[in-house]
């Protein structure tokens, strides 16, 4: 049990690696603060297109959408950090990121909300559009809001993944939280700087599952 401690749980060792932890706390959360933003923005594009009645633009997007859902977030982002120079295209890891996440996770919040949208009785629209509110100004003030409301607990669960997947910015030497940890682990040949990192996690996103979970009971309990 003492070995065990030693390598996994120890405290000396995590209080010395807590400054560096720290700085990739920091730079996890303003990777959040951009990604976040970004997939939402890529996901309200693809699921207002989605609406559109021509099979022209419909099919090449459910193409898109399905060819970024399939594809590993990880493959993706090595792809474009490495394989964009090779086409003349020299990004920063930031760059490559945000690419990345906007790609990967605009196809899933576009999926999310396109069901949202769907979901709003038809009979709404037509008489949004009978008091003379244009398509736009309908898709914007009627049908958007009650889509964001009636899947909200999927968008928080996928935001909550989104930022659990930003530790994939390790590969690409972005110095997130993970990659300041596996630089201390290799330091100190210790373990104990991913079991702190798993810890900062845990405390940051579990006040977000409890939310997931209040709103998940309130929709259960609304359709009873």
């Amino acid at each position: 049990m003492q070995d065990f401690l030693e390598a996994f749980l120890n405290w000396e060792i995590m209080r010395e690696a807590s400054p560096i932890l720290w700085q990739g706390l920091r730079a996890t959360l303003l990777l959040s603060l951009l990604v976040v933003p970004l997939g939402l923005l890529g996901g309200i594009i693809l699921a207002v297109l989605s609406t559109l009645p021509h099979a022209w633009v419909r099919w090449p997007l459910r193409v898109w959408v399905d060819t970024f859902r399939a594809l590993p977030p990880l493959v993706l982002l090595i792809f474009i950090f490495a394989g964009l120079p090779f086409l003349g295209l020299e990004i920063s890891a930031w760059s490559a990121v945000a690419i990345g996440f906007f790609l990967n996770t605009g196809a899933y919040y576009g999926e999310i909300l396109r069901a949202g949208i769907e979901s709003v009785p038809r009979g709404q629209v037509e008489a949004a559009r009978s008091t003379g509110l244009t398509s736009a100004q309908t898709m914007r003030f009627i049908v958007l809001p009650q889509a964001v409301r009636n899947v909200l607990p999927d968008l928080i669960s996928n935001t909550l993944e989104v930022v659990k997947l930003t530790s994939i910015a390790s590969v690409v030497a972005l110095p997130e939280l993970l990659f300041q940890a596996r630089q201390a682990q290799s330091v100190t040949y210790n373990a104990s700087p991913i079991v702190a990192a798993a810890i900062i996690y845990f405390i940051l996103l579990w006040p977000v599952v409890r939310l997931l979970s209040r709103l998940e009971n309130k929709q259960l309990a609304a359709r009873r």
